[in-house]
């Protein structure tokens, strides 16, 4: 999933349908309904997206410098013209492109994808064996002869693949895929799609690459032997929590708050349980 954040309804909507167009998740937002929105996510859903867009909105320079201490998500800024002052005060508040409009989706796209890859030590394909796995929208293979599949399972597998060290709940994935506030689908769907793309890639492979644990999520697993997986943000948390419970003389104080979504975006709760 993509973020555009800019306060213009115009040039946000226009990069929505632009990320439509390319079978991408895109969410809008101005800039301060963004900043409410963030308060109340984890790092791992941070993670989760794919890129944040900042355009033209209020605290320009502040919302970048709210999001880089909380993970690697690529952040691109865009430029109406051209000026060195802002564009240094953009890479001193963490941002890791800036681009100059017009900007094609296709481009916001490849350079998120190479910013990514910078950050990770990636390449533009995974190999596993007899199994290769493109991060560029071609289809995967299996001994070297294409695996075709649907738009939505082959963007799951990659997404599965790229965050192959931990596992993912369905929450996550549905947000991924089809963006945080589609509710026009059930994140059930995502069942579905697993279902789908485990049977083929287990009749082409004779063996599984995607483990499925209840309750807990899915985590793509390297050839035959698991990878070293870790659990998802809200299983640690709970862990961390039971392993301090134990020790004595340590009070835990535990605190909930809820933020609701202005703007544009308020009609659906940000979700983190399977």
């Amino acid at each position: 999933m993509y973020i555009v954040i800019d306060s213009r309804d115009v040039v946000a909507n226009g990069y929505k349908s632009g990320f439509d167009r390319e079978g991408l998740a895109c969410t809008t937002f101005a800039g301060h309904d963004f900043v409410d929105w963030l308060q109340s996510l984890s790092d791992s859903d941070i993670n989760a997206v794919q890129a944040i867009i900042v355009g033209e909105t209020e605290d320009r320079l502040g919302i970048p410098a709210l999001i880089r201490p909380r993970g690697k998500t690529p952040i691109i800024a865009l430029k109406e013209e051209r000026g060195l002052d802002e564009t240094l005060s953009l890479f001193n508040v963490g941002v890791d492109d800036v681009v100059k409009k017009p900007a094609p989706v296709r481009e916001l796209v490849a350079r998120a994808h190479a910013i990514w890859r910078r950050s990770n030590d990636a390449r533009e394909q995974a190999d596993f064996g007899r199994l290769t796995v493109y991060f560029d929208s071609r289809d995967p293979t299996v001994d070297g002869e294409p695996l075709e599949l649907p738009r939505r399972e082959r963007q799951i597998l990659e997404y599965l693949v790229k965050h192959r060290r931990r596992r993912i709940t369905k929450t996550q994935l549905f947000n991924a895929i089809y963006g945080l506030f589609n509710e026009n689908v059930d994140e059930t769907v995502i069942e579905g799609h697993i279902s789908k793309l485990r049977k083929k890639l287990r009749q082409r492979l004779g063996y599984d690459v995607i483990d499925a644990k209840r309750f807990a999520g899915y985590a793509f697993i390297c050839e035959r032997q698991p990878c070293e997986i870790a659990p998802p943000a809200e299983q640690r948390r709970d862990d961390d929590r039971s392993e301090k419970a134990d020790v004595p003389n340590l009070s835990l104080v535990a605190s909930s708050s809820s933020h609701g979504l202005g703007g544009r975006h308020s009609s659906r709760p940000f979700q983190r349980d399977v």
